[in-house]
């Protein structure tokens, strides 16, 4: 891993990183910022991450905004704060922080990264995680339009990103892959498990295709044990169908703790998801922890995973397939195996560390171009 440098013009700089998604529920936007937060308050920036908590902060560093409330947004149910109490408590931070920089991630989703784009005097910058169609994006264009021309320096997570954000909204894009934060995934004591085991984590709906392993899972061999972590709309079904031949565990939500410990036991990490994925940061969790992976071969997915070198993709919504990869990666030797040792590599080009560099030059940027 190559140690990030720290900018000497952003020593002592107050950057703000606002996250329009409960910092409570686990997900990949939540993921980035807190982990970005982390690395770049190691570096000595100081760094304080914004965002509705169903609860407690998750972590140091946070500010809670207030509850959440569910929303459907690309397939998927988010949780956001899109209440007029999270925009005053918003503005009252942004107000007591005096942030040198505001980054907000996602930032037209309703609750407080929109409500800084529109209020917040400091420069600003903008990351767009969302791949696909939004209805979100085609209600509010115009409005849309006209606050995110706030942003001095908008960036983009993948190219798919990219290119939706500048059908909706115009502009150029830098690109910035999402990173980990890799220590996280070091010194875990792993879950105990029996034999050889496969974990899927992630809610219970269509477009994370759990359905499709669930029936790839009666095509494994005998021995072969399938944690379920998460729940959603879908669980109570899924849980109630026959699975013949399978061993199912279901785990219902788990912790960030007992997340990184299964991660660090488990032989497969699968991901067979249908569509809607910008970026594969699941995957990298999978591959940082030494699980060999298998994912449907997806565009965002494709921007993690080598097929074949390090990690394996198949074709979205087919159990067949799926069960041949797992099969396939399990006699290999699983994490064992050459499969998990070149992902290993493979998430260290990924780490937080690398990606806090580049935003920290981007900062410098956004500051540039305001004084400008």
């Amino acid at each position: 891993m190559v140690p990030a440098r720290r900018s000497p013009s952003l020593a002592g700089v107050r950057v703000g990183l606002v996250c329009p998604y409960s910092l409570s529920v686990p997900g990949g936007v939540q993921a980035q910022v807190l982990g970005l937060g982390r690395v770049l308050r190691r570096l000595g920036v100081e760094a304080r991450v914004l965002g509705p908590c169903d609860g407690p902060p998750p972590e140091p560093g946070v500010t809670a905004l207030g509850e959440s409330v569910p929303a459907v947004a690309n397939g998927s149910l988010a949780a956001i704060a899109p209440d007029p109490s999270a925009a005053l408590r918003t503005i009252r931070a942004l107000r007591d922080e005096a942030f040198d920089v505001v980054h907000l991630h996602e930032p037209v989703v309703p609750g407080p990264t929109l409500t800084a784009l529109v209020v917040s005097s400091a420069p600003l910058v903008g990351t767009f995680h969302r791949a696909g169609g939004s209805r979100w994006y085609q209600l509010v264009r115009p409005l849309a339009r006209w606050s995110v021309g706030r942003l001095d320096l908008r960036v983009a997570v993948s190219e798919p990103a990219a290119t939706t954000a500048r059908a909706v909204f115009g502009g150029e894009y830098v690109l910035a892959w999402n990173g980990i934060d890799l220590d996280r995934h070091r010194e875990v004591v792993p879950w105990p498990a029996g034999g050889p085991t496969v974990l899927f984590v992630g809610r219970h709906e269509e477009r994370k295709g759990l359905a499709v392993l669930l029936e790839a899972a009666g095509r494994l061999p005998r021995d072969v044990t399938v944690w379920v972590a998460g729940e959603g709309p879908e669980t109570e079904a899924l849980r109630s169908r026959p699975t013949p031949g399978a061993r199912i565990e279901w785990l219902g939500p788990i912790g960030e703790v007992e997340k990184l410990r299964r991660l660090a036991a488990a032989d497969v990490f699968c991901a067979p998801s249908l569509h809607g994925e910008s970026f594969g940061v699941v995957l990298l969790e999978g591959l940082a922890a030494g699980a060999v992976v298998v994912a449907s071969a997806l565009d965002g997915y494709r921007r993690v995973v080598r097929p074949g070198v390090d990690g394996l993709l198949v074709r979205p919504g087919d159990p067949g397939d799926l069960a041949g990869a797992i099969a396939a990666a399990l006699e290999e030797g699983g994490r064992a195996g050459p499969l998990a040792e070149a992902g290993r590599l493979r998430a260290e080009e990924f780490g937080m560390p690398k990606l806090a560099s580049l935003y920290l030059g981007l900062y410098e940027q956004a500051r540039d171009a305001r004084r400008r």
